[in-house]
């Protein structure tokens, strides 16, 4: 009878074992899971899944991250819901420091950077989420080869140029998504390229001719597309930003806020909310202004106008040097903050066309020296792509969990800081004693 019991207890515990075996083994060629979150927050959105089916080639991201970070985990959890639904993504971590010559040829910042690499084409992220990866995908499969002419021949920053000053780096990454920077002397090429998807002049250093602002303004009349960048006490582009209807302020705009962020130059403007605009739209990074000219917009200007960065209410406009001790001057020709310092410009030239130009009182932001800090390069590839008409960005709501936090009023954390800390270690000291007692008396 004993025998019997052993062998039925036996054949038991190896028929679970054999069962537990058998889905071990199941569950690791078979894999399944079910989102059951309120927002499906952990599920890769419809629009994700259909551009991703437009990729028939393997991509490759390589996150450029410091080990032994929880930002390293979130990226894997993310690159895997793409993963379901196409299987060639390759995720690769570098820690920036190992490769220093790499970082500072790659112009990495202490936040690190993610670059995704499709077809030969790569586009670089500093923040990473499922709409800032999904519009990166998308805009390599769409990256349809377009022109952007930068004026030459009057000191301007070169867009192929190695100075600091220069914009260099800027013109390595538009060419890598297929839109080439050409340098134009209208002093030799007597008309702005028709292939030209948009024209940027960045603070002249010299005047220019006028036959060039001729030339220059009969591209804006037929509608093309224009990017101006404004230097402190540079009126080169004034009769360009007069026939637009925007103004300069007198002096340089500085910022009282931007010890908060490490800055001891008050010259150095820092935009961190934005305004409403195609441009700007789920854009949450910081970024920095070197030297800063405030404008405004005059009420006969012929466009449309859209308030794209300002500055803190702390700022103001400096006119005298901006160094030793500076203060606001109330009673004279210096404005108080928030004052604008970017303007995006529009008009309707038939029902099929927009005309779309940008006007930033600054040109240094994306010069080779400051592109790489925080925000600077992303912002000004929004502006290029907005302006070339490149409107394939989408918008992927971000995914909150509700009811993240539990909001407890004071007698509630009361009664729980109380049982936990005092009655439940009781009971259980109480409980321990009864048994004991019971124990002796047996």
């Amino acid at each position: 009878m004993k025998l019997s019991h052993r062998l039925k207890n036996s054949l038991l515990t190896l028929a679970l074992v054999g069962l537990l075996s058998g889905l071990a083994t199941l569950s690791y060629y078979f894999t399944g899971q079910i989102d059951i979150t309120r927002n499906a927050s952990n599920t890769l959105s419809e629009t994700s899944q259909k551009v991703v089916a437009t990729l028939p080639d393997n991509i490759q991201i390589t996150a450029y991250i410091k080990k032994d970070t929880g930002l390293r985990r979130q990226i894997e959890q993310l690159i895997d819901r793409y993963r379901a639904y196409k299987a060639d993504i390759s995720l690769t971590f570098i820690d920036p420091a190992s490769i220093p010559e790499k970082t500072r040829e790659l112009n990495i910042g202490s936040e690190g950077v993610i670059l995704v690499e499709y077809q030969g084409r790569v586009e670089r992220l500093i923040l990473i989420d499922e709409a800032a990866l999904t519009n990166a995908l998308l805009q390599l499969v769409n990256a349809n080869e377009r022109w952007v002419s930068f004026l030459s021949g009057h000191g301007e920053r070169a867009a192929t140029g190695i100075a600091n000053f220069d914009l260099g780096t800027l013109g390595k990454t538009l060419d890598q998504r297929k839109i080439k920077a050409q340098s134009l002397n209208l002093a030799t090429v007597q008309a702005i390229p028709d292939n030209s998807s948009l024209l940027v002049i960045s603070a002249p250093a010299v005047p220019l001719m006028n036959g060039e602002l001729t030339l220059i303004k009969q591209y804006i009349d037929k509608g093309g597309n224009l990017l101006l960048l404004i230097d402190p006490n540079n009126s080169q582009l004034t009769p360009l930003l007069d026939y637009l209807g925007i103004r300069v302020l007198a002096g340089t705009l500085v910022d009282g806020q931007s010890k908060l962020y490490g800055i001891d130059d008050p010259s150095f403007v820092l935009a961190s909310e934005y305004s409403k605009h195609p441009i700007t739209k789920g854009f949450q990074t910081i970024t920095v202004y070197p030297t800063v000219s405030a404008l405004e917009v005059e009420p006969t200007s012929p466009f449309e106008s859209t308030v794209l960065l300002s500055s803190a209410k702390q700022s103001w406009t400096e006119t005298s040097p901006v160094s030793g001790k500076i203060r606001f001057d109330a009673g004279g020709v210096e404005k108080a903050g928030p004052l604008n310092f970017a303007y995006a410009l529009t008009r309707d030239i038939n029902k099929d066309t927009q005309q779309r130009i940008v006007v930033v009182g600054d040109g240094d932001f994306l010069s080779n020296t400051y592109l790489g800090n925080v925000g600077n390069l992303d912002m000004g590839l929004r502006i290029i792509n907005w302006l070339i008409h490149d409107d394939n960005f989408i918008d992927i709501p971000a995914k909150t969990t509700p009811d993240a936090s539990l909001q407890l009023s004071n007698t509630a954390q009361a009664v729980i800081g109380f049982g936990f800390l005092i009655m439940l270690p009781v009971l259980l000291l109480a409980t321990g004693f009864w048994v004991w007692r019971r124990r002796n008396r047996r």
